[in-house]
């Protein structure tokens, strides 16, 4: 079974011939098949990846929580036959054991699903549609002082094996803002050191050009150096190299997200900082850092590679002391 519709030339003014403008798709389904959700779910996956270009985390991820529901509900149930009342009881069951934001991502996840089969003509109303997504709790993300950030990049040292590479890790991490993901699938030919830019590939595959700090770029080109070492060292080995990845490992593979949010951890704990270090705090840090000093929004945006400027927004948790010192500074009634 297929999610694409049958498709009709019904009325071609082309003739014989195929219609230059493509197939018309027809609206009208077997009614006598039958759309369970064990046969609509792997198909379902398959669109989001290929159509809508999500990652494979991002899959799994919507994968999971639709495997939930379909279990509570029943995989061989029609989705025609799906109605509010049940998604309510779903909802209801997840309350007990689960967080706020669990219950509204599993939502999200069925949400998108079912508005899908919506424009598909698979169903013909959306039983999600009239259930509210729980109120959720607002939690302030970690961002660092300017001066945590430059205590944390100075962390790696000589003693350090690998001290140039996560100098460089770091340093990439608060120049750039990129995300822990993009920063792992960097390939060296997306750095062009003489512009000074970095060509990122993030979520639904959309390529942005994000700007590089000469320190990040010096703190790469000392570990680079490094690198050609370990490639070397597994071609000695008999092994594959790996030529495309800027950052490796000991065994001259690709870091993985995990071990860079490990590298962030340790130097973070080593730095004395309080608060619990990850990559995102580092691109949280970025986008605060960039608004106190005057940035706009949009171009924190462009930085950031988000789609909607709702989401920027959550970066602009500015201290009260630098909104009353803009004020000031800004607004014509604010001097008397």
């Amino acid at each position: 079974m297929s999610f694409q519709k049958n498709m009709s030339m019904v009325g071609c003014p082309c003739g014989d011939n195929p219609c230059l403008r493509g197939p018309k798709r027809s609206t009208r389904r077997n009614i006598s098949m039958s759309y369970t959700l064990q046969d609509l779910l792997p198909q379902f996956s398959r669109w989001l990846s290929v159509e809508k270009g999500y990652s494979l985390r991002t899959v799994e991820s919507y994968g999971r929580d639709l495997v939930e529901f379909s279990t509570f509900v029943d995989p061989g149930y029609d989705v025609r036959q799906i109605e509010p009342r049940i998604v309510r009881s779903f909802v209801y069951a997840l309350n007990g054991k689960n967080k706020g934001s669990s219950v509204a991502r599993k939502l999200s996840a069925l949400r998108t699903f079912f508005r899908h089969l919506l424009r598909e003509g698979i169903i013909t109303h959306d039983p999600i549609a009239s259930v509210a997504t729980p109120k959720q709790e607002k939690h302030m993300p970690v961002f660092l002082t300017v001066d945590e950030v430059f205590s944390l990049l100075e962390m790696p040292g000589n003693e350090d094996v690998f001290g140039a590479r996560d100098r460089a890790i770091l340093e990439i991490l608060y120049s750039t803002g990129v995300r822990v993901a993009e920063l792992a699938a960097l390939d060296l030919d997306r750095l062009d050191a003489d512009e000074g830019m970095l060509r990122v590939t993030g979520k639904g595959n959309r390529e942005r050009l994000v700007p590089v700090g000469n320190p990040a770029l010096e703190a790469l080109s000392r570990y680079l150096p490094q690198r050609t070492l370990l490639i070397r060292e597994r071609i000695a080995r008999g092994e594959a190299p790996e030529n495309k990845a800027v950052f490796l490992n000991h065994r001259g593979l690709r870091l993985t997200t995990r071990s860079i949010e490990r590298i962030v951890k340790m130097y973070s704990q080593r730095a004395g900082i309080a608060a619990r270090v990850t990559p995102h705090a580092l691109r949280h840090s970025f986008a605060t850092h960039l608004l106190e000093m005057g940035a706009d929004l949009r171009t924190v945006q462009e930085l950031l590679g988000h789609v909607s400027l709702s989401t920027t927004q959550r970066y602009t948790h500015l201290n009260m002391d630098h909104l009353s010192e803009v004020y000031d500074r800004a607004h014509p009634k604010a001097k008397r």
